[in-house]
């Protein structure tokens, strides 16, 4: 199904309540903590019920420190993270790795192998020359001489001695597009287990929702990607994962007034043409991250069409046209039923 693009208040089929409008929501009570931070360069927000609020207080620290700790080991900025120390050395020989990185690259080749390798965490082995704020991207020569490392399958992981090898010097790993879902399911994990009922935790684009926001759905709206301070859609949502993949983050537009952004093509290496946004719900932030991209990546018929053989999951796709596309399990009962 496809519209234009505009504000719309989209029925989903798993949610039991209705969007009233954005500006009807009941103001937050004594009880609601919200927190922000930055963690994996990107602002984190909490918001919470809990009574007490010193617990509140300790609650959030935790989900602190944990995204701190998911940084140190995922990200390739830090020279001293694990994933770094994979990038240097893996080519050489097998290198054990905690569970914990085992498990995201594991979910990374999962997602790679669901989608025809449209998201591949070794994008950074070219994507690394791309610089948004110096406006910078990679010559054709370079492209050439990079393209063959963008290769999911080099990366080889052994499960029995969960060990890792590059089987190309050069290959180079980055986990930009589903750390932070991996670090927002088990922020949410933690807090549940803390008895925490009701929660909503975002990452820049990813998000996850626990629980209903004290018996109503929460308001969660899809930015426009031409007008960023405007929802181009509004869901309602409990207990889920939202995340959205688009090419108005990180971008700038070149001499020829193309935008260059930095959702890669892995077959390519150039930016992927012919969508604007894509957003993907499901029960797992870890997955919708990875699949946001990958659906991006693929264009609106080969991603409707993963998306469809996905259980569980669905997605919304604004494409460069500005026309919205919707999977299935997303329109109104009366629009799906024969």
């Amino acid at each position: 199904m496809r519209c234009p693009v505009k504000s719309t208040v989209l029925p989903v089929k798993r949610c039991l309540a209705l969007v009233i409008a954005l500006g009807l929501i009941t103001p937050v009570s004594a009880q609601w903590h919200s927190s922000h931070f930055t963690a994996m360069t990107t602002r984190i927000e909490l918001e919470l019920w809990e009574p007490d609020a010193e617990r509140a207080k300790a609650l959030s620290l935790e989900v602190v420190q944990l995204f701190e700790e998911i940084e140190q080991r995922m990200s390739r900025y830090r020279e001293d993270s694990e994933l770094s120390v994979l990038n240097r050395s893996a080519y050489q020989k097998p290198m054990p790795v905690s569970a914990e990185l085992f498990e995201v690259l594991a979910e990374a080749q999962s997602i790679a192998r669901l989608t025809q390798g449209a998201f591949d965490i070794t994008f950074a082995s070219l994507g690394y020359l791309y610089d948004y704020r110096a406006r910078r991207l990679p010559s054709d020569q370079q492209r050439d001489a990079l393209q063959a490392l963008i290769n999911y399958q080099l990366v080889q992981l052994d499960s029995g001695g969960r060990s890792v090898r590059y089987a190309e010097k050069g290959v180079l790993v980055d986990l930009g597009g589903i750390a932070k879902g991996y670090a927002v399911d088990q922020a949410i994990a933690l807090l549940a287990t803390e008895g925490v009922r009701s929660a909503r935790l975002s990452a820049g684009g990813d998000m996850r929702l626990l629980g209903s926001k004290r018996g109503e759905a929460w308001t969660i709206g899809i930015k426009d990607p031409r007008q960023p301070e405007d929802h181009a859609v509004v869901l309602p949502l409990e207990d889920i994962a939202i995340s959205t993949s688009g090419d108005y983050e990180r971008y700038f537009i070149d001499a020829q007034g193309k935008r260059i952004h930095h959702i890669l093509s892995p077959k390519t290496g150039k930016p992927a043409q012919g969508i604007q946004s894509v957003t993907v719900i499901g029960p797992r932030a870890i997955r919708t991250d990875g699949l946001s991209t990958a659906i991006f990546v693929l264009g609106v018929e080969k991603g409707l069409s993963v998306i469809e053989n996905i259980d569980g999951y669905d997605a919304i796709i604004i494409d460069a046209q500005r026309k919205m596309h919707y999977s299935p399990g997303l329109m109104a009962p009366e629009a799906s039923s024969p």
